[in-house]
């Protein structure tokens, strides 16, 4: 085997592989490094996401779908949310594009405080700019901003202050679908008082595997990914990229075209020709199944699902 990692390595990548290990399929050696936390480590990673976002089949399968569910349904969302003041917290903000529809409908009917949150200072910079451009009041600038959904509890607690006693999070955008559902609805859950709400958008199994791999398996998808092979020493000669459905749940991976050995801080790793690395997973599940998740935790007096049944959005309540 040839060391190539000739371009720098990234330290948190490459100890995440080193924890992980590699599982067995076959003959076939699978390293899992599937954490949305890696995917935001520098604003050129930051950055091919918001592009992977304006791609055409990601505005087709996701935004303009959860669009289509906000307008069609905002009469009773509006009517379940009352007009108290209300803070809105945006959990994986990205550039707040998410939000802007749903609080353009809101910002006339209530006072409204905008807490964009996000792994990635990047997003919540463009965040916080895009939605002080709406005039919808008060947009929260600090420390918490810029974090993982681990510290829901601090947030949710330091924005209930003067008149605003109530939140309402958003998780919009297929955001849940990169979690595994039961852990990151508990944290959420916790983070809640009584009364507070939670929006939700994600995309459904609809069981037709071509629609949907259709919108993962693009070349902005690869755009966007590749940087964390990059980020391994690695080219992206090296390797090729693949997405597939299996276990309820799209898995994008890369092939090592051959076989590769990365040297840094005195360790290494071998790969071989053949071995994946599977770098994001985004979960399905079918409408039903969804329901019975969220009724786990919440209070469930809205979902309404895309006329192909491949989107669905929800308003739940603790």
């Amino acid at each position: 085997m040839e060391a190539t990692n000739k371009a720098p390595v990234n330290d948190l990548i490459f100890n995440e592989l080193i924890k992980r290990g590699y599982a067995l399929d076959g003959n076939t050696r699978i390293w899992n490094i599937a954490d949305s936390k890696l995917w935001y480590l520098t604003p050129e990673q930051s950055q091919a996401f918001l592009d992977l976002e304006g791609s055409k089949e990601y505005q087709e399968e996701i935004i303009q779908k959860e669009m289509d569910l906000i307008n069609g349904n905002i009469k009773e969302m509006l009517a379940t949310l009352g007009g108290d003041p209300l803070n809105i917290i945006d959990l994986g903000c990205g550039d707040g594009k998410k939000a802007v529809l749903f609080i353009d409908h809101l910002k006339d009917r209530m006072k409204l405080r905008y807490c964009p949150i996000d792994i990635s200072s990047y997003m919540v910079e463009r965040a916080i700019e895009k939605i002080m451009k709406m005039d919808v009041g008060e947009v929260v600038q600090f420390q918490w901003n810029i974090s993982d959904f681990e510290n829901l509890k601090n947030v949710s607690f330091l924005l209930r202050y003067g008149e605003y006693k109530k939140n309402l999070m958003l998780l919009l955008g297929n955001t849940l679908g990169n979690f595994e559902i039961n852990e990151l609805l508990y944290q959420i859950r916790n983070s809640m008082s009584e009364g507070d709400m939670i929006l939700i958008g994600n995309g459904l199994d609809n069981r037709n595997e071509e629609d949907i791999l259709k919108s993962y398996d693009t070349n902005k998808m690869n755009d966007f990914l590749i940087k964390i092979i990059e980020q391994l020493g690695l080219s992206s000669k090296e390797v090729t990229f693949g997405a597939r459905f299996i276990n309820s749940r799209v898995e994008m991976y890369y092939t090592l075209n051959g076989d590769v050995v990365i040297n840094f801080q005195k360790k290494k790793i071998e790969f071989n020709k053949g071995d994946q690395i599977i770098v994001a997973i985004s979960y399905k599940y079918n409408q039903e199944d969804f329901r019975t998740f969220l009724s786990m935790y919440f209070d469930v007096p809205m979902l309404q699902v895309s006329e192909d049944k491949s989107y669905v959005l929800a308003l739940c309540k603790k």
